[in-house]
């Protein structure tokens, strides 16, 4: 019994110098220096291809330049850089069943310059009906590795409108075109020459990387999106106006890249990785997840043990301070071993409370949860109602840094085990994915 008892108190003292070394590098001060300046308006709302994005990149880069990170596979600096392909339509001419289509009517997704169909062409029709669950199709044609045209109900008129709006954006062009449609739903006949231009655009992800130490094969993932929506304009459905027109993206998603830089600087000081943890803030996030898609494609799956992605932690919970959630909570037992490791404490991580969101699948850790990894997103953001959520009043001001920088801790001290390479979470189940 008396060994028993100078166990527990061995342990208790452990975990309250752990406690105490934490509070000094995870401090209310430091997560607020950090979640100022990337949400400040100077960074423009971080929209990707902006300045304001290149500024958020330089900011994150000193940052783990001055936390002694490593690059990624022995890069010259902490950019991981890729290219992606612009395509704008320039010119539109279509006819169906012998009668023109107005270009009003005509949203086309093509990475090639020229295009030239008819029905004999090898063009496939399809069609989205009245009643139908628009969006669903809309994004299911759109993913299509077909040649595509899409006969739109009228009554979506809203839903091309948003289709000539959307950034037409790819990693890799290819040949496959789509061409939206408003138009009655047979066409038995039809002509289409459209002319796009196509630009190479630019843009990277930073990554860094603490090396470990008898595991260093074994990966350690922490990640968060740095791009926001950017200033707004009335084009685009957002208020532009000399009092707030700027998208400061405080909580989405400066918070969650706060988060990063902080925790990369916990490691780094308490020097005990087993494993290799790698940091990164992926851009271009709010245009379809295309910094995280393309990070990913860089990692063998069988390498990656965890990633934890953190979006939106800057206000607190819809159970209050001292908590988040983990989306896909029964697709790995990876959010049970967070649980393990913070009782005793005052905080708790729960299961996500919004499954109808299918959040699990939206954010940037689902790249590789679909490929096996157990990679999942925290989060304390009320998806059924966050007053600030893609508005220009998320600003530093409405979130809680106290209750923030507890989040951060909370995420350090729940993954120790993860980055000792004591615990390794179970893979995500993929024949079980929807």
């Amino acid at each position: 019994m008396k060994k028993l008892i100078v166990s527990a108190a061995a342990i208790l003292a452990l975990f309250m110098t752990q406690a105490q070394s934490i509070d000094k590098i995870i401090s209310p001060r430091q997560v607020k220096k950090i979640e100022k300046n990337l949400s400040a308006d100077n960074m423009e709302g971080r929209r990707t291809f902006t300045p304001g994005i290149a500024k958020a990149s330089s900011y994150i880069e000193t940052a783990f330049k001055k936390i002694s990170l490593q690059t990624f596979n022995g890069a010259a600096n902490y950019r991981q850089d890729f290219f992606m392909y612009e395509s704008v339509t320039t010119a539109a001419a279509v006819s169906i069943d012998g009668k023109n289509v107005a270009d009003s009517l005509v949203a086309c997704f093509s990475y090639l310059p020229q295009l030239s169909f008819t029905e004999k062409s090898g063009l496939e029709v399809v069609s989205i009906k009245a009643g139908e669950k628009a969006y669903q199709q809309f994004s299911k044609y759109l993913h299509s590795k077909k040649n595509l045209l899409v006969l739109v109900d009228s009554s979506f008129g809203e839903l091309l409108k948003m289709a000539k709006k959307m950034n037409k954006l790819t990693v890799s062009p290819d040949s496959n075109s789509v061409i939206f449609v408003i138009t009655v739903s047979v066409a038995a006949n039809f002509t289409i020459n459209i002319s796009n231009t196509i630009t190479k655009k630019e843009l990277n992800n930073v990554v860094g990387v603490l090396q470990g130490k008898s595991k260093p094969d074994e990966y350690v993932i922490f990640s968060a999106h740095y791009d926001h929506l950017g200033i707004g304009s009335p084009e685009e459905g957002m208020p532009h106006d000399t009092k707030d027109s700027i998208y400061n993206g405080a909580n989405d998603d400066a918070a969650g890249t706060t988060a990063v830089i902080m925790l990369a600087k916990y490691f780094k000081k308490s020097n005990n990785n087993e494993r290799t943890i790698i940091f990164t803030t992926f851009v271009a996030e709010e245009l379809g997840g295309y910094g995280s898609q393309y990070f990913s494609k860089q990692m063998a799956p069988e390498k990656v043990m965890a990633m934890f992605n953190i979006e939106m932690i800057g206000t607190d919970s819809k159970w209050g301070l001292n908590s988040a959630y983990i989306t896909g909570f029964d697709k790995s037992n990876m959010g049970p071993i967070l649980q393990k490791n913070l009782k005793g404490s005052n905080f708790a991580f729960y299961a996500d409370p919004y499954p109808e969101q299918q959040l699990f699948y939206r954010s940037d850790n689902a790249t590789l949860a679909r490929i096996g990894v157990p990679a999942h997103t925290i989060s304390t953001s009320k998806m059924d109602n966050e007053p600030n959520y893609h508005k220009a009043s998320d600003e530093i001001g409405t979130l809680d840094i106290v209750n923030m920088a507890a989040i951060i801790k909370a995420i350090a001290i729940s993954s120790s085990s993860i980055v000792k390479g004591v615990d390794t979470p179970s893979r995500v189940d993929t024949s079980k994915l929807k």
